[in-house]
């Protein structure tokens, strides 16, 4: 019997320890460590204890605030506008007028199956002034916009990420709508309510915590924010080797400054929970 619960949390536990938390206890382990080198330029390289010495060098480089602030302004936009965008369309899936429910399901999900660097290529090429069609029609009405520039980059991105991961939310919001017991719109319509109030009064309101976790889900993808401005940088120098927290971790990691890379993803993965743990407990108390 005190056996039993671990065989069964095996499964999870194992995979868990291993891939989860080995490696963010390794990360941690080297933030607080550096490689020195003894003896002059041919020496011998050793593993020092540094305290946390790693953490105030990475927090005093100049590109710390200004990726942090870049996803952070990136959240504040482009998530709400995402899972609006994928509450719509669940709530337009679920209304009774609704045809080939099956159909358009899988066109909304396909873009979340197509692998982050085929997308962000694609994009790519369609922001290109080059190449693109978009920007030749946007010109033919003379509206002449630089979507690889500086002022508009982050926003590209946004819109790859939105494109990306929309279908996706949609998914998780249109499941929690089939739990939704019909009785409720039934008693709804007796009483004279409409579609509108239906889906704003009472569909929302229920599946409200699927629309929370999404919320999480997009919060977290936000601070891990990579392919997109790694694909985009090899385009546009509007994209630095900085530009995001996890860009700038890999540039660090790239430079061999591995002790720093590790401070600073234990610096994000801190911040990712700490704003997850804010958001569900505002979420929470405004539900209560």
């Amino acid at each position: 019997r005190t056996l039993a619960p671990f065989a069964f949390l095996a499964p999870f536990l194992i995979p868990f320890v291993l891939f989860t938390l080995v490696p963010v206890g390794y990360a941690f382990w080297q933030s607080l460590h550096r490689t020195e080198r003894t003896g002059g330029t041919f020496g011998r390289t050793e593993t020092v204890f540094a305290g946390f010495q790693q953490y105030a060098d990475v927090v005093s480089e100049p590109f710390f605030a200004d990726s942090l602030l870049r996803v952070a302004l990136f959240a504040l936009v482009q998530i709400p506008v995402m899972l609006a965008l994928a509450l719509a369309l669940a709530l337009l899936l679920d209304s009774a007028v609704a045809r080939l429910k099956r159909f358009f399901r899988l066109v909304y999900f396909v873009p979340y199956g197509i692998p982050g660097v085929v997308a962000a290529l694609m994009w790519a090429f369609l922001y290109d002034p080059r190449l693109s069609p978009v920007v030749d029609l946007l010109r033919s009405v003379n509206v002449d916009v630089d979507l690889l520039g500086p002022d508009a980059i982050l926003w590209s991105i946004g819109n790859v990420v939105t494109w990306t991961y929309t279908g996706y939310n949609m998914l998780i919001m249109y499941a929690a709508l089939q739990a939704v017991p019909s009785d409720l719109g039934e008693a709804a319509r007796v009483d004279g309510a409409g579609p509108w109030a239906i889906a704003l009064r009472i569909k929302v309101p229920v599946i409200r915590p699927a629309i929370v976790l999404t919320g999480v889900f997009s919060l977290i993808g936000t601070f891990q924010l990579f392919t997109e401005p790694q694909v985009f940088r090899a385009i546009s120098t509007s994209v630095t080797s900085t530009y995001t927290p996890n860009l700038a971790a890999y540039s660090l990691a790239a430079g061999d400054r591995y002790s720093e890379a590790a401070a600073l993803s234990v610096l994000l993965a801190v911040a990712t929970f700490v704003l997850s743990f804010l958001f569900l407990r505002l979420t929470a108390r405004r539900q209560g």
